[in-house]
């Protein structure tokens, strides 16, 4: 049996552990654009212990900061929007995605939390370790999801009662609610963990799942996204039941179709994986107020290439393409990547992606509002750049990268930054 838990509004119960007086009263997580990146003044990252590509290597905090310090900007509105809330607000109407400011008109008594990165990642990665000394097979789907895999180890007439033991010794270890889905498949035990919550157990028997599945709307199921689910809708199809019945259809819609209708109708037999994929790229971008200064914005994009370098050479990524992305303030965008042909070193990063800036920026009498950067095209091997010319400098820029990494790596990747980001 495949076991799926989803940790309860995990990052409003984090902040709950150590603070007993939030308990029973609606709260909520918010988050704004995290800005801190573009400083001056040294700041405090760490590391994720929590690989993936749904979590971010460096982390920053706002831990001991003041709802007015964080949500409120300079002109006294109230900025960010909500990443998790509690089930007692979410009983006001307060969903995830709504602005703070309409949140607060929903609840007035909420009380809205800056995040804690690191506390969030410290504490998945805990559980994380939990579950590998109970089960060796498991899976981080997402930095409150696992899957895992309890075949050979427990029986099925057990699997139900072991699951509430289970929840029960994270809550006494961790201090985190938790909900257990439980079926033959990953997808249906993930789709049961939508009736456990919250803080409950829902196993769904191999016998039942034509029965379950019946009548469950589309849209509740992992994967069928919104222009998926107008796909379906226009075919008539708007319960997982239906899918069933249309096998010959979906399999017509190519592998994508064939694997959802086997997802749902719990005969994919997909295993639970417990090794990280590798990742088809890594991206970094930041939303902020418009900027008109462009020695800001190159200053900003050279900060954005220092992180990004370093998050691909500790994954030992060797990226060949790098793209830049702007968006101006009335919602003109442009963009324009780049192919490389040399070895991979912060410096030529930073040098491509000024270049690309200074390329694509037509629009120079406009605010730009948002910035973002993809580095793509990973090789398995380290190319050697081949051009004389470039060759002795990359030899240096490689050495200069090496170290720079090395530093970065014990004692924070702020601690050694270009003259330019000052």
């Amino acid at each position: 049996m495949i076991l799926h838990l989803d940790l309860d509004c995990f990052f409003a119960a984090a902040h709950r552990i150590d603070n007993p007086h939030l308990n029973n009263i609606p709260i909520a997580v918010g988050g704004r654009s995290n800005l801190s990146i573009f400083d001056k003044s040294k700041q405090t990252r760490q590391l994720s212990s929590v690989k993936g590509a749904f979590t971010s290597s460096i982390l920053s905090t706002q831990d001991n900061t003041s709802f007015k310090e964080y949500f409120i900007d300079k002109n006294g509105k109230v900025r960010g929007i909500i990443t998790t809330s509690s089930y007692e607000a979410r009983a006001f109407g307060v969903k995830t995605a709504m602005s703070v400011a309409e949140a607060l008109r929903w609840c007035p008594e909420l009380i809205v939390i800056p995040p804690n990165y690191p506390l969030y990642h410290k504490l998945s990665h805990m559980l994380k370790l939990l579950l590998e000394k109970e089960m060796p097979n498991v899976e981080q789907f997402s930095i409150d999801e696992f899957f895992c895999d309890a075949t050979g180890l427990i029986d099925d007439k057990d699997i139900k009662h072991y699951a509430i033991e289970l929840k029960q010794k994270i809550k006494d270890e961790l201090e985190l609610p938790i909900s257990i889905g439980i079926a033959k498949t990953k997808w249906i035990a993930k789709l049961a963990t939508n009736d456990a919550k919250p803080n409950g157990v829902m196993f769904v028997h191999p016998s039942r799942v034509d029965d379950y599945i019946h009548n469950k709307p589309i849209k509740e199921f992992c994967g069928i996204g919104k222009s998926y689910q107008d796909k379906l809708h226009a075919k008539g199809i708007k319960t997982l039941g239906q899918i069933k019945s249309k096998k010959e259809l979906l399999y017509s819609w190519g592998k994508f179709g064939r694997q959802l209708y086997h997802r749902v109708t719990g005969t994919d037999n997909e295993k639970v994986s417990t090794y990280k994929t590798s990742s088809q790229s890594l991206s970094l971008g930041r939303t902020f107020d418009p900027e008109f200064n462009r020695k800001e914005i190159k200053r900003r994009i050279t900060i954005l290439c220092r992180h990004l370098s370093f998050i691909a050479l500790k994954n030992n990524h060797n990226p060949m393409t790098f793209s830049l992305k702007l968006k101006y303030q009335y919602g003109d965008k442009a963009k324009d990547s780049f192919s490389s042909n040399r070895t991979f070193t912060e410096q030529h990063f930073k040098e491509e992606m000024t270049k690309i800036f200074m390329r694509i920026d037509k629009h120079i009498s406009h605010a730009i509002v948002q910035i973002n950067i993809t580095l793509s095209n990973f090789q398995e091997n380290k190319p050697t750049t081949l051009d004389l010319f470039t060759l002795n400098e990359d030899n240096k820029q490689k050495k200069i990268t090496e170290s720079l990494q090395k530093l970065r790596s014990k004692f924070g990747v702020d601690i050694i930054k270009s003259g330019g980001e000052l």
